[in-house]
């Protein structure tokens, strides 16, 4: 703005004498237009004031309704505190169950994979067997082949030599016929002559040398007489001896021609049949030797049904008492305290098992701080079913067959083990059903471990598995740190009394846990 517009507009601007003079009218008009624009601009001033009037109220408005938004932030900051701690809690303890899962996994995985190493060494080994048993039968096929066919050969000329025979026997049973007629009428004839004091007319010579044809003799028998005529009558008789040790010979010779007829080799067929014969040759010694066989045959399975026969009920009575399992919980178990004092380097483990299950479980479980699988008798309710593992030292084991005893039957079962060779044996009421060796040679089984019955440990003292636990009844269970005979085994499943020295028995159990039962029983038949 110039100075002639203040002048103009500014009434207090300092007035010269032109503008003095000039008329009142157009001196008033700049006036108004300032106050005019000074209204405006009160106008506009109280709206700018109203409008931060109107800000500062809804400030003051939201200043006030921080402190309550404050105290619900604070409330939901505390709340979302505490959820953050309780999933923290939760968040650890699922890491904590996911390290022990992890640890458990790991532990299977190299069971696992120990088990399918042995699976292929044993493969390979079935493998390379069954080759050379495919190797053993050909050859034995072959010359069983070739036997067969020597057999067929020497049955041929047997057979050829037997009607030769047969046709000689046939003459000599001719004159056999014809010499006892003869033999029998000069008796007669000597009888009545002996009875009359007579002597020996011309016909009864001509008779004697009939008989004396076959073995003609020198001396008086040209001028008759008694005592050569009786030396012909012993002749005869011997060769009539002859003559039925010969029809003997050739009805066994006939036997065997009908066994090579029949397809079978001499040996093969466990009784002779009968070809008739003379009444005569039938009713001797001879014949009744040949006979002698096919009787010892016939009582053979007689005797070996004797021996299989089973014993009668309330003999077993070495058992002492029964743990029972009712189900298939890791709750159910029993355990020793202490358990093995000193080092094993052998054992034997003999029990009574009864189950309805279709799988075993685990029998006995041994761990320790470094090894959770050192000495195990363990199934689960996984293929196979039909086979437990006998563990010693994890990883190392050997399956055992125990398919026979999924009947619901008592069967009595023996482990016995030695470090000396690495030798094992698996008996199943009194048979060994499997056997080897170089199994955990020159390893011993350390003391102080958790031994446990019924459950598999996968760490010490825990770690339990419902598809790993025993259901069913475990009677007479006892543990020696040697290895049993035959015998003693064979005594222990009759009912005799047990061996010398057990090293625990169930009398030794400290503890039972869950629904396990332990019941006093004499006798095996009075268990249940």
């Amino acid at each position: 703005m110039n100075h002639l517009e203040a002048a103009l507009t500014d009434p207090f601007w300092p007035k010269s004498e032109e503008t003095l003079l000039q008329p009142a009218a157009e001196q008033r008009k700049p006036f108004f237009e300032r106050f005019r624009r000074l209204e405006e601009q009160f106008r506009r001033f109280q709206e700018v004031t109203l409008l931060r009037l109107q800000e500062i109220a809804g400030n003051y408005n939201v200043s006030y309704n921080i402190d309550a938004k404050f105290d619900q932030l604070l409330s939901r900051q505390d709340a979302l505190e505490a959820m953050a701690n309780v999933s923290h809690a939760a968040t650890e303890e699922e890491l904590h169950q996911l390290k022990a899962w992890m640890k458990k996994l790991q532990s299977k995985a190299k069971k696992q994979d120990s088990v399918i190493a042995t699976l292929e060494d044993a493969l390979q080994g079935r493998s390379q067997e069954d080759e050379a048993k495919k190797e053993q039968e050909k050859a034995l096929l072959a010359n069983l082949t070739h036997e067969v066919a020597t057999q067929k050969e020497e049955g041929q000329a047997t057979w050829t030599k037997l009607e030769s025979l047969q046709k000689v026997l046939e003459g000599l049973q001719d004159a056999l016929k014809t010499q006892g007629s003869k033999m029998d009428e000069l008796e007669q004839q000597m009888k009545t002559g002996l009875a009359n004091n007579e002597v020996l007319l011309p016909g009864h010579l001509a008779a004697a040398h009939l008989l004396s044809q076959d073995h003609p003799k020198k001396g008086p028998e040209a001028a008759g007489g008694q005592q050569p005529t009786l030396k012909k009558l012993r002749a005869k008789h011997r060769q009539r001896k002859k003559l039925h040790q010969e029809s003997i010979r050739l009805v066994a010779a006939q036997s065997q021609k009908q066994e090579l007829k029949d397809g079978f080799l001499p040996g093969q067929k466990g009784s002779m049949q009968e070809t008739p014969a003379d009444p005569g040759v039938s009713s001797l010694p001879e014949a009744q030797a040949l006979k002698q066989p096919s009787l010892a045959v016939e009582k053979g399975p007689q005797k070996q049904e004797a021996a299989g026969a089973t014993r009668k009920p309330g003999t077993i009575c070495n058992v002492g008492s029964m743990l029972v399992f009712p189900n298939a919980s890791t709750e159910n178990f029993a355990a020793f305290r202490p358990s093995f004092l000193t080092g094993l380097l052998e054992l034997s483990l003999c029990s009574w098992v009864r189950t309805q299950a279709r799988y075993l479980g685990t029998i006995l479980s041994y761990a320790t701080e470094e090894n959770d699988n050192k000495l195990v008798l363990h199934g689960r309710d996984a293929a196979p079913r039909n086979a437990v593992h006998f563990v010693i030292g994890d990883p190392a084991f050997r399956e055992l067959p125990v398919g026979r005893i999924l009947d619901g039957k008592w069967h009595h079962l023996c482990v016995l083990w030695s470090s000396i060779q690495g030798r094992y044996w698996f008996y199943v009421d009194r048979r060994v059903v499997s056997m080897g060796s170089h199994f955990r040679k020159g390893y011993e089984i350390p003391p102080g471990g958790s031994l446990i019955l019924g459950q598999e440990q996968d760490s010490l003292g825990g770690g339990f598995e419902p598809s790993e636990s025993f259901v069913g009844f475990l009677a007479g269970l006892a543990l020696w740190d040697r290895i049993l005979a035959p015998g003693e085994v064979s005594g222990i499943a009759v009912g005799n009394g047990l061996p010398r020295g057990p090293l625990l028995t169930l009398a030794n159990v400290s503890a039972l846990h869950g629904s396990a039962e332990k019941v006093d029983c004499a006798c095996l038949e009075h268990c249940l």
